[in-house]
């Protein structure tokens, strides 16, 4: 008999369910009744507490379009992993002992960049496992595409084409946060594929002077509004020259919610035309799967199951060149894929006209 655990950590985002649905209909396609499979209840803190429930394959039906994660889901800080706090509980002995309890055979773990370090924390400690990458970022390295970004593209770029009509409709200007604090692959897509007029990432630090520039010589061009693109994580000129400590610092002292409210204020000294500003927030990460998505949890899960039956672990599986592969986890365990700011992408943005506030 084959145990199998399955786990969902760190944010929801679209694509965990149907990914779930990948690996346990494989896995019974693969072992029949020869296989059990284990939800673990809402990410690490349910292997650390002992949370589980023995799954049923009707468990796993209706659920390719369903959104979030039937299994709930939590996030558990990395480096807090392998720290004994004031409840003086040894996470690391007590997933391991979750682990040997249920004699599973291998742990299937879908998460981005922090589940990823503890999945292969986990596996330095002996455990067999196996990492699907999900997140809405697209900011894993080992893999050309995370399960979530599609969707979330999808979703942001939406919202930038309803943003077009009150703009044109007003006459305004338009500041749209999109989610992404440390990396600006979402911002990109979205911003490309809704026509905006000017994209900001973290990767390119920004020169507030140059956007209000932008804004007024889309003015005097008769062009009545403008739509900005501004990933969370975007930086100034100013802030990138800034220590990590010293930015988080500033950051925390700043009267303004978020980065878009900073640029607002500031570009409100500089130019007459009227700003507003559009924060969809979690809206991006909600509902359920694009259809690219759904093809791509399902080719996932189904490698997952592959690798399971050739002993195969310690891997995250990639997707290289089209082709769904095993990735060793020492390899690439917390290394963020940012944008290249020569990437094809950005390059063509330019040739359009897109300013990157540079």
């Amino acid at each position: 008999m084959k145990r199998v655990g399955i786990l969902t950590s760190g944010g929801d985002c679209q694509g965990l369910n149907a990914a779930i649905r990948g690996v346990a209909k494989a896995l019974y396609e693969n072992f029949g009744d020869k296989v059990e499979i284990y939800g673990i209840q809402d990410g690490y803190r349910g292997l650390i507490q002992g949370n589980y429930r023995l799954m049923r394959p009707d468990d796993f039906s209706g659920i390719l379009t369903l959104g979030g994660t039937i299994l709930g889901t939590s996030r558990q800080p990395f480096k807090q992993m392998s720290v004994i706090g004031e409840d003086n509980v040894d996470k690391v002995k007590n997933m391991k002992g979750t682990y040997q309890k249920l004699k599973l055979n291998a742990l299937v773990v879908l998460g981005g960049n922090g589940t990823q370090k503890t999945a292969n924390l986990l596996s330095e400690n002996g455990l067999n496992i196996i990492h699907l990458p999900k997140t809405i970022d697209n900011d894993i390295t080992g893999t050309d595409v995370t399960f979530g970004f599609h969707s979330a593209v999808e979703i942001a770029t939406a919202v930038v084409d309803g943003i077009h009509t009150t703009a044109t409709s007003h006459g305004r200007n338009f500041l749209i946060e999109v989610m992404g604090h440390k990396v600006g692959w979402l911002t990109l897509s979205a911003g490309i594929a809704g026509g905006a007029d000017v994209i900001l990432l973290p990767e390119i630090p920004y020169n507030i002077d140059k956007i209000a520039e932008v804004l007024q010589e889309r003015q005097k061009a008769g062009k009545r509004f403008s739509i900005l693109a501004v990933a969370e994580g975007a930086i100034s000129v100013e802030e990138s020259q800034m220590s990590k400590k010293e930015l988080k610092k500033a950051r925390a002292a700043s009267p303004y919610p978020s980065v878009v409210y900073k640029i607002n204020a500031e570009l409100q000294q500089r130019i007459s035309n009227e700003i507003r500003v559009c924060v969809p927030g979690h809206f991006q990460r909600g509902g359920s799967p694009c259809a690219y998505d759904r093809v791509l949890c399902t080719k996932l899960g189904a490698k997952a199951a592959e690798l399971i039956a050739e002993e195969k672990f310690g891997v995250m599986v990639g997707v290289v060149n089209g082709q769904t592969i095993p990735v060793p986890l020492s390899e690439v365990a917390g290394k963020l894929k940012s944008v290249p700011v020569n990437c094809d992408e950005i390059q063509a943005a330019r040739q359009i006209g897109i300013s990157f506030g540079d």
